[in-house]
Formats: C-alpha cells, sequence, structure tokens
C-alpha cells in the first residue's frame, strides 16, 4: 500500500516532471509559426540550457548529497564525487550504445541502426532527459521524507529545478521540432515528436519516487549520479554545440545567462 508520503511525493513530482515535459511541448509547437530556427537563437539557447544545468548540478544536487551524506555519518566528499563519476560513466555507455543523431551532424551516434534520421534526433535530446527527470523526482522524495525546515529546503530546490528546466526545455522542444520539419515531416508530426522527447522525464521522476524508500540510505549517491550525467550532457554535447560557427560569444552569454538564474531560482526558493 502507498502511505501518505508517497502519494505526496508522488503527486510533487508529476507536477513538477508534468511542467517540464509541458515546457518541452510548448516549445514543439514553435514549429507550428516557423519552419527553421536562427543559428544565433540557438546558441544562445544551448549555451542557457547549459548554464542552467551546471547550475542545478551544483546547488540542486551536489550541494544536498554532501549534506544528507554528512547527516548519515558518512563521508560527504564520498558519495559525492562517485555518485557523480558513475553518473557520467553511466551517460558514457548509453551515449555509445543507444544510437542517435545531433542535429546538424552527418553521421550518427550509437551502435549501427537501421532508424530514420528523424528517429535518430529524437533519440539523441531523449537521451539527456532522463537525467534531468530524475534530479527533479529525487528532489520531491527528499522533501517528502522529511519534515519541517528540511522538507521545505528540499521542496524549495525542487520547484527551482523543475522551473529551471523547465525554461531550458522550451528552446529544447524547439530544437527537436524544427530540424524535424527541416528533414520533411509535416508540423504536426514535427511537434508530437518533439513533445515526446520530453516524455522520459515524468516517467523517470515518478520511478525514481515509486523506489525512493528502497533507496533512501543511497539517495547521497543518486542526487550526484543525477548531477554527473547532467554535466557530461553540457561538456559533450550543449557548450561544444554553442561555440559552433560565427558569433560563438552569444553562447557563452547564453552559459552565463542560464548559471545565474537558475542559481538564483535556487537560492531563492531552496
Amino acid at each position: 500500500m502507498i502511505d501518505t508520503e508517497m502519494m505526496r511525493a508522488l503527486a510533487w513530482a508529476a507536477v513538477g516532471c508534468g511542467f517540464t515535459w509541458l515546457m518541452t511541448s510548448a516549445g514543439s509547437a514553435v514549429v507550428f509559426f516557423f519552419r527553421s530556427e536562427r543559428k544565433l537563437m540557438h546558441h544562445i539557447f544551448l549555451g542557457f540550457a547549459a548554464g542552467v544545468m551546471i547550475a542545478a548540478s551544483v546547488w540542486s544536487l551536489l550541494n544536498p548529497a554532501i549534506e544528507q551524506a554528512e547527516e548519515l555519518g558518512q563521508i560527504g566528499w564520498i558519495p559525492a564525487a562517485g555518485g557523480f563519476l558513475l553518473g557520467v560513466a553511466f551517460l558514457v555507455l548509453l551515449d555509445s550504445l543507444l544510437p542517435h543523431l545531433h542535429a546538424g551532424a552527418a553521421e550518427p551516434e550509437g551502435v549501427p541502426s537501421g532508424w530514420k534520421r528523424t528517429t535518430l534526433l529524437v533519440s539523441a535530446v531523449t537521451l539527456h532527459n532522463i537525467p534531468e527527470g530524475m534530479s527533479v523526482g529525487l528532489l520531491f522524495a527528499m522533501a517528502a521524507q522529511n519534515a519541517g525546515a528540511a522538507g521545505d529546503a528540499y521542496l524549495g530546490m525542487a520547484v527551482a529545478l523543475a522551473v529551471g528546466i523547465g525554461l531550458q526545455n522550451f528552446p529544447e522542444g524547439a530544437a527537436v521540432s524544427l530540424p524535424l520539419a527541416r528533414e520533411g515531416l509535416s508540423r504536426r508530426r514535427a511537434f508530437a515528436m518533439g513533445s515526446l522527447s520530453g516524455i522520459v522525464e515524468p516517467i523517470f521522476g515518478v520511478l525514481v519516487v515509486l523506489v525512493s524508500g528502497w533507496i533512501q540510505p543511497f539517495m547521497p549517491w543518486l542526487l550526484s549520479f543525477a548531477a554527473g550525467a547532467m554535466i557530461y550532457v553540457v561538456v559533450e554535447e550543449l557548450i561544444p554545440e554553442a561555440h559552433l560557427g560565427e558569433h560563438s560569444n552569444v553562447g557563452t552569454f547564453g552559459v552565463i545567462a542560464g548559471f545565474v538564474i537558475m542559481m538564483v531560482l535556487d537560492v531563492a526558493l531552496g
């Protein structure tokens, strides 16, 4: 039977991750108004997403991981560093196995497959939505598991993280649907596939909450695991793509803007 604490965590995670998916869908709807995006804006949005994920990894994931590890009597840096490296390793493994294609790339990555280019494009974005959903679900689970001021603090961090990821998911949704439209898909299909690329966030967010009761002693490891996975995406994909071509400094400004906004959200709400 699901107790009251679990029900609360599930409701919070469903709403929080549902919001991030809604923002992905809203961004995907841009395809109904435009057939392509300006490269300048694309670089800004990629940089913004990178900045949000960097700040979220530090304030929303690594700091809470260290604090909770110390509360459990553990050495704070061990699960923070260990979980971080495991998260990186997990994404490296997925990146090498899951067939996917980045927008603008000529050849797909991962194991050879017969997937269409459109499917490969969606797969690339879906890949790094997994740790985002996990991180939001983990923080809402921690908010439900802790009472009083600690629970309020975790709830604030969870809300801040959901808002920050939601903000960067809007341009991310457009970055999926617009290339799909250029590949020849109808606007409706491009929108649908762009929207579906974000569905893994509520799925993994809710799954994490469902198993949170069994994994509570390992929560510091899981928080830092999500941080490592997110930083891998930032370094491997977002920042390099944000600095391609001319006027690459706008990508840097996007990173700074995203970092500052996510930091302010986390400190103000957490």
